[in-house]
């Protein structure tokens, strides 16, 4: 292969952009959520309060292979989207070839795979691990395994749907959103009965069912919590406040998406919409019924913006038949905030301040806060949050402490409540009001405050009480290995 061959391989850039990805996700500091998802993979079970158990797995399989650090916890992100990129192109190429074959398919293909990898929720995501991470790559299988199908590939890839349905609802449960957009295709469409004249699709709705019985299991056993906490928000109904969550959402997006290739989705969804052709039907249908989810819940409450993360692979195949040029700008600029995210996360190059550095509040100062927390509770019996994400840095931290728990959520994990003698010492976060009513609060005394930084610059301050070691409601984290 001649260099200029080599420089312009799709395959050559997704590999380099895939060892950069797995070099900065060594270097970026874990993040509450993820030490938390941490502690999920320390004590795997079939479901948590918060989320499906897929993250927990993936971190189990890369701690278990290099041990519990920023890489071992997030190494599977940059595989897992080189992955999902190779398959969405896969899948866009079947989608197109079925669609107006002309020649360009394989172009527009990949297309779709860079607009996908240039949008910030998958820059920044790609170097991360959350159920997000899981959750897009079945998804990406999803894709694929119905753009064979529809393309005239073997029946069998109707299990393979399936499967990506199952363990994409073990990733998190948004995964039912684009299935139930299938159901809708195969009972709207002409060509979707066709199929449900045939054994395939339900054995695909059996194969998945299969696969999420644990996540349902967990939740019969332990009073249906986890369906109860995600689910019950859906009937909140604040018609008052619409105006501002339909635009909390739609500026989510824009900002995720960035603002070129947010274009670029709206364009494709609305050609789409006018050309309606049996690739397009099919798309439209995935996204159609999670954007009018989304539309209902956010007329009673906040929709988060990375709840619609969902679909970007499939909003990027249709923004990959859009034919304008500005599309590499888009894809370029995408790319480049990224990168500045990124880097801004690395080493706080702009002096933003923690208001508008998320990454500072997240991610800042941890190391030097945690030896400073150990040398403060020296000879302690326990150091402990009432802040799951704090408890779980502390925990992953801190191998050689024990480290307790002092939120509602540790009782679904059968932890065991702290047993020992003498004193500990929590931390609680200083901008919150201590909660009046929680036990810890009887005799405490307050000892200092201690604030996380970097550079000199605070992104977290918190208050350290001095407690009585009695805390039947604190419940011990495990330790890294």
């Amino acid at each position: 292969m001649k260099v200029h061959q080599v420089v312009r391989s799709p395959t050559v850039w997704l590999a380099g952009a895939t060892l950069l990805r797995l070099i900065v996700a060594a270097l970026l500091p874990v993040t509450p959520d993820e030490a938390y998802y941490w502690v999920w993979s320390r004590g795997l079970q079939g479901g948590y309060l918060d989320h499906p158990p897929m993250v927990a797995l993936w971190i189990r399989a890369g701690t278990g292979l290099f041990g519990d650090n920023a890489f071992g916890i997030r190494v599977l992100a940059p595989l897992a989207t080189a992955a999902g990129t190779v398959m969405i192109v896969a899948a866009a190429r079947d989608l197109f070839r079925l669609a107006q074959p002309d020649g360009r398919e394989n172009a527009r293909a990949i297309m779709a795979g860079v607009l996908l990898n240039a949008t910030l929720a998958l820059g920044v995501g790609s170097v991360t691990m959350t159920p997000d991470t899981p959750l897009l790559f079945f998804v990406a299988l999803f894709l694929l395994a119905l753009a064979r199908v529809s393309s005239g590939g073997s029946s069998m890839w109707w299990l393979a749907v399936g499967a990506a349905v199952g363990l994409g609802f073990d990733s998190k449960y948004t995964m039912a959103l684009p299935a139930a957009g299938l159901a809708v295709w195969l009972v709207l469409t002409k060509e979707g009965r066709r199929r449900l004249a045939r054994p395939w699709p339900w054995l695909a709705a059996v194969t998945g069912a299969v696969l999420t019985a644990p996540v349902f299991w967990w939740n019969a056993t332990h009073g249906w919590a986890s369906f109860v906490r995600q689910g019950g928000r859906a009937a909140d109904w604040r018609p008052a406040r619409a105006a501002q969550f339909l635009g909390e959402l739609l500026g989510g997006q824009v900002g995720l998406a960035t603002p070129a290739i947010f274009a670029l989705f709206v364009v494709g969804v609305w050609n789409a919409s006018r050309r309606r052709d049996a690739a397009d039907r099919l798309l439209l249908c995935l996204v159609g019924v999670p954007l009018a989810v989304f539309a209902q819940h956010a007329l009673g409450d906040r929709v988060q913006a990375n709840w619609p993360v969902i679909i970007y692979p499939v909003f990027a195949v249709l923004a990959a038949r859009v034919d304008v040029r500005w599309r590499f700008v888009a894809a370029f600029t995408g790319v480049a905030l990224s990168v500045l995210v990124i880097l801004q996360a690395l080493t706080s190059v702009f002096p933003l301040g923690r208001h508008l550095d998320v990454a500072l509040r997240q991610g800042g100062g941890w190391p030097a806060f945690v030896q400073d927390v150990d040398a403060r509770t020296a000879g302690a019996a326990f150091v402990a949050a009432d802040d799951y994400g704090l408890a779980s840095e502390l925990a992953l931290r801190l191998p050689g402490r024990v480290v307790a728990g002092a939120d509602e959520r540790w009782t679904y994990f059968g932890l065991h409540p702290v047993a020992c003698a003498g004193d500990g010492y929590l931390l609680h976060n200083a901008r919150r009001d201590p909660p009046g009513n929680a036990g810890w609060m009887r005799g405490a005394e307050t000892v200092v405050t201690v604030i996380r930084a970097r550079r000199g610059v605070e992104a977290e301050r918190y208050v350290l009480y001095r407690l009585s070691c009695s805390q039947e409601d604190f419940y011990r984290l495990p330790p890294a290995r």
